[in-house]
């Protein structure tokens, strides 16, 4: 008597286990897809949270909305003093990551309490938005003619944000719409 042991799966066994794991894998992988993009909506929003209070407080201890003011100007003993000009992009950055003083000039230290304010972000730049990649401000300048509107919208020039100095409006400029159909520039 010869028995012969059968030590393996047989190709039926291999197929369908491979048609299980297939399975398996289509329905798995599009709840990973979701989570991506509901990561990045939510990084978005917490950029958004996070850049609006910092603006906040801004005008609150100064009276104005960063960008109004430059940032250049101040005597910064020791230290690098702000460049950016009024209504630049450069002043909203330095504003908001640098020391200030009740007029609005940067430095990047402290300086006694000649520069009492802030920083009111720990970046030194604006973060990207994490749906468009970009950390570009499309800047809206108190001599425009849509300066100051609370219904500024998107413009999708290629920016990552929208900044309105006048309103202190901050959107994300972009006029897709997230995974439940609400524009990004409403959040």
């Amino acid at each position: 008597m010869n028995s012969k042991s059968n030590a393996g799966f047989t190709l039926v066994e291999l197929l369908i286990v491979a048609i299980m794991l297939a399975i398996l894998a289509a329905i798995v992988v599009p709840q990973f897809a979701n989570t991506t993009t509901e990561g990045e909506e939510a990084a978005l929003k917490a950029d958004l949270a996070g850049i609006r209070s910092a603006l906040e407080l801004y005008r609150q201890q100064h009276g104005s909305y960063p960008g109004i003011v430059a940032a250049s100007g101040g005597s910064c003993t020791g230290g690098n003093a702000g460049t950016g000009a009024v209504n630049t992009v450069d002043a909203v950055v330095e504003q908001l990551t640098l020391y200030t003083n009740a007029a609005g000039q940067a430095c990047d230290l402290p300086v006694g309490t000649n520069f009492p304010f802030g920083p009111y972000l720990k970046e030194t730049s604006l973060p990207e938005n994490p749906v468009t990649d970009s950390a570009v401000v499309a800047y809206v300048a108190p001599t425009t003619a849509t300066a100051g509107s609370l219904s500024m919208t998107a413009d999708a020039a290629g920016a990552g944000w929208k900044y309105d100095p006048t309103s202190g409006k901050f959107i994300a400029n972009d006029t897709n719409n997230d995974s439940v159909g609400i524009p990004f520039d409403s959040y």
